[in-house]
């Protein structure tokens, strides 16, 4: 018999989150595959963080579902256990040391690996007596990292972990992550704005804008379908049959393009390839036109 494949990471079916008035997520539907280090791509106030919080079961849909791993969110101890969380600023508690913080995630997490911990604190260089509030950003970075990965879950959370570091901390944060899902074989989601930052790690994207999921995919498969364009001034209102025009401008006697589909276009249509950080770019650029009723 063939091997039952995993289930997905997250699973959501018209998901949706208001604030009184307010949509932060808006009919969402998602099915991402496990074993992915997922990029959740989109602007400030796109909703990522909202629906981060959801998978962790921190708040609760207005409507629509969602799935973790197979399972409601939070679940239940075991459930909670499977899931690793950074929120942003990689919060930890400042009168606490180091020693204090790998003590309170062995006393919270049956499955704590110590060793782990004990290895990962060792190459970050921090001393265990240090206390957490004198500790650099990108220590505490590297220190929340550590406690979330040494629950040894099957799915890591990262909510704009690294967006505050300075350039260097924020590599060697995410150099760290890397290293984690590959010793812990989990599937990691890094929400961030930070497009480099996705491109660099992530080999599935969700980009999400305008309280939507406006393109989903693993990387490969966007890149493969989408290029870039170059025609005449207005031959771009009417594209060529079997492509989508993403996104386009005029500039002097040519119009350029971001289109998705496999046709090969005629002439005087010229196909180029694109960048993964244009791709994105051209979604969010065409989502950011959609009036909506707000989002966080």
């Amino acid at each position: 018999m063939p091997n039952k494949q995993p289930p997905p990471v997250l699973q959501a079916e018209g998901l949706t989150k208001r604030y009184g008035r307010r949509t932060a997520l808006s009919g969402v539907d998602l099915s991402v595959p496990a074993g992915r280090v997922i990029g959740l791509v989109g602007p400030n106030g796109a909703g990522k963080s909202t629906l981060l919080h959801l998978a962790c079961g921190l708040i609760e849909p207005t409507s629509g579902t969602l799935r973790v791993l197979g399972s409601a969110p939070a679940a239940g101890p075991s459930h909670l256990a499977r899931v690793g969380f950074v929120a942003q600023d990689t919060p930890v508690y400042g009168s606490f040391t180091v020693a204090d913080h790998l003590r309170m995630g062995a006393k919270l997490n049956p499955g704590w690996d110590g060793a782990l911990a004990e290895r990962r604190i060792a190459q970050a260089g921090l001393n265990p007596d240090q206390r957490a509030g004198g500790l650099s950003g990108g220590q505490r970075a590297q220190l929340a990292l550590t406690i979330a990965a040494a629950k040894r879950p099957d799915l890591l959370i990262f909510d704009e972990p690294a967006a505050a570091l300075d350039p260097l901390a924020r590599t060697g944060f995410l150099r760290n992550l890397l290293e984690f899902v590959a010793e812990l074989g989990a599937a990691a989601v890094l929400s961030s704005h930070l497009l480099g930052d996705i491109e660099r790690v992530c080999d599935h994207l969700v980009v999400l804008c305008a309280s939507r999921v406006q393109l989903a995919g693993d990387v490969r498969d966007v890149l493969a379908a989408h290029r870039r364009l170059v025609a005449p001034r207005g031959a771009l209102a009417r594209p060529p049959a079997g492509i989508e025009v993403i996104w386009s401008e005029g500039a002097g006697e040519h119009d350029t393009a971001v289109v998705r589909g496999d046709a090969v276009p005629p002439a005087p249509f010229k196909a180029e390839p694109v960048s993964l950080e244009d791709i994105l770019l051209a979604y969010m650029t065409r989502a950011s036109g959609t009036t909506g009723e707000g989002t966080r």
